[in-house]
């Protein structure tokens, strides 16, 4: 349970925070190009009075409290990318109790709740105590607040993958602010992500009636993929996500590409299905298709963490929801940033700190009497590890 003055903190920020989901909320953000809400991040914290601030080459912002050269830390992240391409700002709207834009749930609510409290820490004076005490060698574990780039599609979780790769095994616990309150993402999903490529010589459709069209044959390719019967453990799933190709109606289509993928909750199944997936692509180039393979995501499976602290946190945050909402969020395998350290052992979770509807969607909400609720939760699970 939250203390009373951090509940009257709460309430008395609670316009502030709305507007910041506001202006946040318009900001275009696409994977690989997060450099404008990055900027928007970073100047905003700094203007709060956060000192150490960084942005590192996945233009992660990064801010640490109590952290010092090698002390374990955990970690508590909300990613800056949405799906959408949009490069202009991004269209809002506020009706019947709710905030709609495209990304405004996944994540920018989640984002601000957790930039909310990084101001608390900075305010209270609770970032300069652990600070200190990490300086005297009294601190157990300092705090990585992250608003972390590439968690969405073709982003390829490469956030997470770099504060992996700067902290590695002094993370001690992670956790990712994405989705809802009524779920929590408890296990990883693995996913291998491909862009193949088929070229033939192509021609005139009449002139050249019979040359191979690169479709036909990615289409052919496609039909073989779905005839693969996933394996009947875990839950393991394919699809074909786009296709393009061609150049007009009377042309025989020199090239043809899809973007295709593979998931699965156990790492026998993401095995699985490679070996059926590189089976029959060697199939068809022993049989003369001109295929090229690039592999463009690939997000592990979970590795062996150690689940007395694991599940000690789904209590945690199962107990927290329920406390300010209510209901007990469900659990569910998911493809979350925390693939990455779960993957390398470390204890990991993914909720979330609003309600709303439409995920990846132009017709995404959230419902704005759900934020102050959001609030509490992420509030409680980021002081749940200050002790000062």
């Amino acid at each position: 349970m939250l203390k009373q003055n951090v509940l009257d903190y709460i309430e008395d920020h609670a316009q502030e925070a709305r507007e910041l989901l506001i202006t946040l909320a318009q900001i275009p953000s696409p994977s690989n190009h997060e450099e404008k809400r990055a900027e928007f991040c970073k100047k905003w914290l700094e203007t709060q009075g956060a000192r150490g601030v960084y942005t590192d080459e996945a233009l992660n912002v990064v801010y640490p409290v109590g952290v010092t050269k090698d002390n374990p830390v955990v970690v508590f992240m909300a990613h800056t990318d949405v799906v959408f391409p949009d490069t202009d700002t991004l269209p809002l709207k506020i009706e019947d109790g709710k905030i709609c834009c495209p990304g405004v749930g996944d994540d920018t609510a989640n984002l601000v709740c957790l930039m909310m409290i990084a101001k608390y820490l900075i305010e209270t004076k609770t970032a300069e105590k652990l600070d200190k005490a990490a300086r005297e060698g009294t601190c157990p574990h300092g705090l990585l607040l992250v608003c972390n780039s590439g968690e969405e599609g073709l982003g390829n979780l490469k956030g997470s993958r770099k504060i992996c790769e700067t902290y590695g095994k002094r993370m001690k616990e992670f956790y990712s602010f994405d989705g809802t309150m009524s779920s929590m993402a408890t296990k990883a999903v693995g996913s291998k992500r491909f862009k193949i490529s088929v070229r033939t010589v192509g021609g005139h459709s009449y002139g050249s009636f019979g040359n191979p069209n690169a479709i036909a044959q990615l289409a052919g390719l496609i039909h073989r993929l779905y005839q693969i019967q996933v394996p009947g453990e875990g839950k393991t799933t394919y699809n074909v996500g786009m296709i393009s190709g061609g150049t007009s109606v009377n042309t025989i289509a020199q090239s043809a590409e899809m973007l295709y993928e593979f998931r699965s909750d156990s790492r026998e199944g993401l095995a699985y299905m490679e070996q059926q997936f590189d089976s029959i692509i060697s199939s068809a180039k022993e049989q003369g298709m001109d295929i090229r393979i690039e592999v463009v995501g690939l997000r592990p499976c979970e590795g062996d963490v150690d689940m007395n602290v694991k599940e000690k946190m789904i209590r945690l945050a199962s107990d927290t929801i329920q406390e300010y909402t209510k209901e007990v969020p469900d659990q569910s395998p998911g493809s979350t940033d925390c693939n990455i350290p779960l993957s390398m052992g470390i204890p990991s979770l993914c909720l979330g700190t609003y309600e709303g509807s439409g995920a990846h969607t132009r017709e995404e909400y959230i419902v704005i009497d759900s934020l102050m609720q959001g609030y509490k939760v992420g509030f409680q699970m980021v002081l749940s590890y200050i002790d000062v």
